[in-house]
């Protein structure tokens, strides 16, 4: 996936621009997690699923911020987003930790969106802790816990490196007017990846992933908007568009039925799918291409990612400060840390996603000069223009959509 300072171009400005405006989502939903869907719990907790004004909890007071005397605090993220050394540690979060005498637990606590969400809301809706002072969601996502009442505001005098190197079109967001509770942690693309010995020939259209010689060896994101976005791009249908409706998301639906249905489909999952290509369980598979790179790290260079020829999906991540954190001002210590461009070109080198942060790419040539001009860290317009970015779904839609993604799931 793209990292690094978003480039200047007026046409990937707007994309990148569309993407937030859009609450795009990264990861997504898995059926059935704790005996309730996301769709029905939102229905019945907040009357809501993204998009409007309000939130359900308007009462939630911010928990007392003690990071005066208490100099630590948990940071839950996805698995491959930071960067990491041969030992296992995390050189840019060591650092931090160094220049400031602030602990930081690093939890690898998030798989899948809508599966973290269900592990913490109780306490969320109580306005308690959750275990984790930050954690970085998916727009879409981030949108539903702003909305809800569930994050504190970020104090902006306390953030001077994104307000100086944050890129302009990420500034306001739809899910998040003027970026109040919300920061940008990375952005990247769905597409596809194939086992480089196993599928000599590659996957070059979404096609090649119901070749009747990969049955059963399959895997595709948990993520309804990756997954179905991806699909409907096979069938002609821009999921940016406001054009789609019933008939194009059920079009797609029923060819992933099919697939599930036929046994082509092995997995449905959120960041553990990367397992099941290290195990070769899966030869092939849709996925978050920044992942690729740090898999091949782990096992060789075994896997390629591309972009279907029919395009691929946009997305980003949020760092978001939970109602119940008493380490607000270690958060965005903490937050600030990684807006300067020579940390972000850091990370980028190593998680191989689209930084939010300008200057990251001139950074880039003192960190590893071969990736100054990788499309998948700095995309230019003509990658960009094969990114996607799912249009914003209405409250009905989004309960209807994951509802029936949902009932395929339980069927794989």
């Amino acid at each position: 996936m793209p990292r690094g300072p978003l480039p200047e171009d007026p046409t990937v400005r707007a994309l990148i621009a569309q993407a937030r405006a859009s609450q795009l989502t990264r990861r997504g939903f898995v059926a059935g997690v704790g005996g309730l869907s996301l769709a029905a719990f939102l229905a019945a907790c907040t009357g809501r699923v993204g998009g409007g004004t309000g939130g359900a909890s308007p009462s939630l007071t911010p928990a007392t911020d003690m990071s005066d005397t208490v100099k630590q605090l948990t940071w839950a993220n996805w698995a491959f987003y930071l960067d990491e050394d041969d030992k296992g540690g995390y050189p840019t979060l060591e650092a931090f930790q160094k220049d400031t005498g602030i602990t930081v637990n690093y939890d690898v606590a998030v798989d899948d969106n809508n599966t973290y969400f269900a592990k913490v809301r109780d306490q969320l809706a109580l306005g308690q802790g959750i275990g984790a002072d930050t954690v970085c969601l998916t727009d879409w996502m981030a949108g539903i816990w702003i909305q809800s009442g569930f994050t504190q505001a970020l104090d902006k005098s306390k953030l001077p490196n994104v307000s100086a190197n944050l890129a302009a079109s990420l500034q306001n967001p739809g899910f998040d007017p003027g970026r109040a509770n919300s920061v940008p942690w990375q952005t990247g693309f769905a597409g596809v990846a194939w086992n480089k010995e196993k599928v000599p020939n590659g996957i070059k259209t979404l096609d090649d992933l119901w070749d009747p010689a990969l049955k059963g060896r399959v895997g595709v994101l948990s993520e309804m908007r990756d997954t179905i976005g991806l699909i409907m791009l096979s069938q002609g249908v821009d999921p940016s568009s406001s054009s789609w409706g019933d008939d194009q998301f059920n079009n797609a639906l029923d060819a992933f039925q099919k697939q599930v249905t036929d046994g082509q489909i092995r997995n449905i999952k959120g960041n553990s799918y990367a397992d099941d290509l290290k195990n070769e369980d899966t030869l092939a598979a849709i996925v978050w291409s920044g992942d690729i790179s740090s898999i091949n790290a782990e096992v060789g260079d075994k896997f390629e990612f591309a972009l279907p020829e029919s395009g691929g999906t946009l997305w980003a991540d949020n760092f978001l400060i939970p109602i119940g954190s008493t380490q607000k001002s270690n958060v965005e210590k903490l937050i600030d840390y990684y807006y300067q461009p020579e940390v972000a070109a850091q990370v980028a080198a190593y998680v191989q996603y689209v930084t939010p942060v300008q200057g990251a790419q001139e950074a880039m040539a003192q960190v590893d000069a071969s990736l100054v001009d990788d499309q998948l860290i700095f995309p230019d317009a003509a990658t960009l223009s094969k990114a996607h970015i799912f249009r914003q779904l209405t409250n009905a839609e989004q309960q209807k959509y994951n509802a029936a993604f949902e009932a395929v799931g339980l069927g794989a």
